[in-house]
């Protein structure tokens, strides 16, 4: 790494847990920018069929005609693309075992308790270190069951399933959706492919862990799941990055796809650094009597833009949002989520909370459609704010789109500062006013984290904790 780049990590903040860097010496790295040329060697490098060739370069087109900034959320002019490299790569082959992955690439995600995790608790792990999948595997009777859990490219090369991607991919979130939906499927690399067949129950969680760990550069992994009817499947999504002072980008798609009477829950927990504009996109589709299930918890970033979204197109579907988000100093995040109700006795339940301290920025922002045929569709909405102190902010925007009469809706939102009287009343017991105030956003935030498994539940408190202290810069 040249001295230049190794200067600008920071380091006068304590956030060891996800702020160490690896030596990016002998990495493969392309040139800043976006251009036909690195698109085509992405494609080339990850010899793939000339189907998604012609997909990345016609998203590469939509790329450049768009405008770069919404008018309607926070700024991101500090983002510059021709200052961000779009791939990285630590030049080493995916593997199968732990043992098998470098020694640096291992101690990372070793810190982080992935393996820990996988023995434990989990039924696959899929590991993604900047632009590709550096480990990838699944418990041998899970496979026995006919699941596939594999990297997308991995599913590419394999004649049974690249018909599949082929069918799927890109059509729930087209390359026309927005203009990082475009710069997305120019330059994406790595993610998961996931397909349950009919009637399968998962015993554990799959989990996809992402790690970017270079500085100036993006990541843009896709994750393409397939729930058949009737099966079940808890997927869990962990990210993380080392805070510099240059802006990074993570502008990554999720396209589910749950068929009738299945369920899927998607629980993520996002601690990106305080330099990175998160942009990603997640979007899934379900049919008649499916579940879907959202449990997401965002820590970092320095801008978000989120709004995971659930087309419901069959009766009697359900769908159940979850959140929490907590913005610091620096951090303007905009979060939320989309529900679009077509089937008739549909229901749909989101519940959120935020939390704003130290200046930090959140805007809760979601959008309830209900169909023309949605008859006897439910929908209920709330939001909770709690700022901890006069410089913060928290707003609620809310829309409600109802075309059928015989709906529905319901929106409530509270926004609030801790109570004086309850701080004092823990100090009487014996707490610090730190202790206190950390008890009290626990307390606030145990409806998110008692959703979570119990090892990411644990990691979510500690996290508010390190906040509370103020360990997180």
């Amino acid at each position: 790494m040249s001295e230049e780049r190794r200067r600008t990590q920071v380091a006068d903040v304590d956030r060891s847990l996800y702020d160490f860097t690896k030596s990016e010496e002998g990495y493969e790295r392309y040139d800043d920018g976006l251009t036909p040329e690195i698109v085509r060697a992405i494609s080339e490098k990850k010899d793939e069929p000339e189907w998604m060739l012609d997909m990345r370069l016609r998203a590469l087109e939509l790329y450049h005609a768009r405008e770069m900034a919404p008018n309607w959320g926070p700024s991101i002019d500090g983002l510059d693309l021709d200052h961000i490299s779009t791939y990285v790569s630590p030049r080493t082959k995916q593997a199968k075992s732990w043992d098998d992955v470098p020694a640096d690439i291992k101690d990372t995600f070793e810190r982080l308790g992935i393996p820990e995790a996988e023995r434990e608790s989990l039924a696959g792990v899929g590991a993604q270190y900047d632009s590709e999948i550096v480990y990838h595997n699944m418990r041998e009777e899970v496979a026995e069951q006919g699941v596939i859990y594999t990297t997308i490219e991995d599913a590419l090369h394999d004649p049974t399933w690249e018909p599949v991607v082929h069918e799927y991919f890109g059509t729930l979130i087209p390359p026309t959706d927005h203009k990082f939906a475009a710069l997305h499927y120019a330059v994406w690399s790595g993610g998961s492919f996931v397909y349950v067949p009919a009637g399968v129950t998962l015993p554990y969680p799959l989990q996809s862990y992402f790690r970017l760990n270079a500085a100036g550069a993006g990541q843009f992994e896709h994750t393409l799941i397939i729930v058949e009817p009737g099966a079940d499947l808890h997927f869990i999504e962990g990210c993380s990055a080392p805070k510099y002072y240059e802006a990074n980008l993570h502008a990554g798609a999720v396209e589910l796809f749950v068929k009738d009477g299945a369920r899927l829950r998607y629980s993520t927990i996002e601690n990106w650094s305080k330099n990175m504009y998160n942009l990603n996109t997640k979007r899934a589709t379900i049919g008649a009597d499916a579940k879907m299930e959202w449990v997401s918890g965002s820590f970092g970033s320095h801008v978000s833009y989120l709004y995971p979204t659930t087309i419901m197109a069959g009766d009697r579907g359900t769908c159940e949002f979850t959140g929490i988000t907590f913005a610091g100093a620096t951090q303007d995040l905009d979060t939320g989520c989309k529900v679009i109700m077509n089937g008739a006795d549909t229901t749909a339940s989101v519940s959120t909370k935020s939390i704003s301290k130290d200046g930090g920025v959140n805007t809760f922002r979601s959008s309830v459609v209900i169909g023309r045929h949605a008859d006897r569709a439910r929908c209920s909405v709330s939001c909770q704010s709690l700022m901890l102190d006069d410089i913060s902010r928290s707003d609620t925007i809310p829309a409600m789109d109802v075309h059928n009469a015989t709906a529905q809706v319901g929106h409530e939102a509270t926004i609030g500062r801790i109570s004086d009287d309850t701080v004092l009343y823990l100090m009487s017991r014996g707490c610090s006013e730190a202790e206190a105030r950390t008890l009290v956003v626990n307390g606030f935030a145990n409806p998110v984290s008692k959703e979570l498994p119990m090892e990411y539940a644990v990691e979510m408190n500690n996290l508010i904790k390190l906040e509370m202290e103020g360990a997180i810069g």
